[in-house]
């Protein structure tokens, strides 16, 4: 039934993707938003059987309500650029450890262009902020910047007052380079980098391909007047971002080590995963893209479908070309009310009554207060069939 409404698309996809399938399938729930709309208030779907059991009005009353999709825009206009972010570093194609840092600013930048007030996604950016400096920041991420060309000479006024990211680029340095006489060499060409001198800036070459080379190979090529800073770049760039390659490796045990063959030696185990994951990215290899440098711009562009979307669904036209009915009258009608699973949003009224009546908010502690009933009633609720169901058995 839903395949006949959404001309045979799918909403969920999960063999088509590494990871985000929930994000994929939330955008795909609101490209096809008109079409469950006209699902659910159809006969077709009122007349039958899932029309008119309980958790069938219920769903119902989910797609009808505008406060739902009012959270589905808020939730992918968080999400996108972050997804963006996550392909970024699970690609095995290209090094980006030279990227990352600069691209969860770019991503904070495009969610924050996103919406009109910043108090709409401030608790979003305290999530961002507390996870990205617990689990994922590191020097060698402030490192991989400030050595990569493109973004260090189009950025530099920026970057050269960013205390916090100087102090991981020279955390980075006694990390991997313990011997002080190195320390020094390195601190020492790099002014050389800095200033644009020698091979940097003396070539014309240098200076067009910043943008049009990857930093592993603009530096094999112009990077002979510091090769010490060279070598230490390389090493940088050379580690990953991500465990995904690990999670990989795990998955091919995975489908080695089964039922039928757990008798294998470890040896044995240790030579087959190595022949079929190393078979595995030769193929990619092969497959791969011309190396050149990472664009951080799909980043930038990562919330244009949402551009201009409204900010209260309920004033969606049901059919196109008029004015006379909207989405609010329908979820009006059905008496959906504003909190759908403790959706937050407007009540779905007409536009006309809106403009003629206050609308009526709750205070952050009473919204707190009324999840924690209703988390604690679902608790209790859950706990007692969990109790009737072992009873039973």
């Amino acid at each position: 039934m839903m395949k006949k409404f959404t001309k045979r698309r799918n909403l969920v996809k999960p063999a088509k993707t590494r990871f985000a399938t929930a994000f994929l399938a939330s955008h795909r729930m609101y490209e096809q938003k008109s079409n469950l709309k006209k699902l659910f208030v159809s006969d077709e779907y009122t007349n039958s059987v899932y029309g008119r059991e309980a958790r069938g009005r219920e769903s119902a009353d989910i797609i009808l309500s505008p406060s739902f999709w009012n959270n589905e825009v808020h939730a992918l206009k968080i999400g996108g650029p972050l997804v963006k972010v996550l392909r970024l570093v699970d690609g095995e194609q290209r090094p980006s450890m030279g990227y990352l840092y600069e691209a969860i600013d770019r991503a904070k930048e495009v969610i924050q262009a996103s919406f009109s007030d910043q108090r709409k996604y401030k608790r979003d950016f305290e999530i961002i902020d507390k996870r990205w400096d617990s689990k994922l920041h590191s020097p060698l991420h402030a490192a991989g910047l400030v050595l990569n060309q493109e973004l260090f000479y189009d950025n530099e006024e920026r970057i050269l007052g960013d205390e916090p990211l100087w102090n991981g680029f020279y955390e980075c340095i006694e990390k991997l380079i313990p011997e002080e006489f190195m320390q020094h060499k390195i601190t020492k060409q790099f002014i050389i980098y800095r200033n644009v001198g020698q091979l940097f800036g003396k070539k014309n070459m240098a200076i067009r391909q910043r943008k049009t080379k990857s930093p592993v190979e603009w530096w094999k090529q112009y990077g002979h007047s510091t090769p010490d800073l060279q070598k230490f770049f390389i090493k940088v760039l050379s580690l990953t971002c991500s465990s995904s390659g690990c999670e990989r490796n795990w998955s091919v045990f995975e489908h080695i080590h089964i039922k039928k063959r757990n008798k294998l030696t470890l040896k044995r185990l240790n030579d087959l995963v190595f022949i079929k994951y190393n078979r595995t990215l030769k193929r990619r290899y092969n497959a791969r893209n011309v190396i050149g440098p990472i664009s951080l711009d799909n980043i930038d562009d990562a919330n244009e479908w949402l551009t201009g979307v409204l900010e209260d669904h309920a004033d969606e036209e049901v059919f196109e070309d008029t004015s006379y009915l909207t989405w609010g009258d329908v979820a009006e009608a059905r008496g959906i009310g504003e909190r759908i699973y403790g959706l937050r949003g407007s009540t779905s009224t007409s536009s006309s009554q809106r403009k003629g009546k206050e609308a009526v908010t709750l205070s952050l502690v009473d919204e707190e207060e009324e999840v924690e009933e209703d988390d604690e009633q679902y608790n209790i609720d859950s706990g007692i069939q969990e109790f009737d169901n072992l009873v039973e058995e």
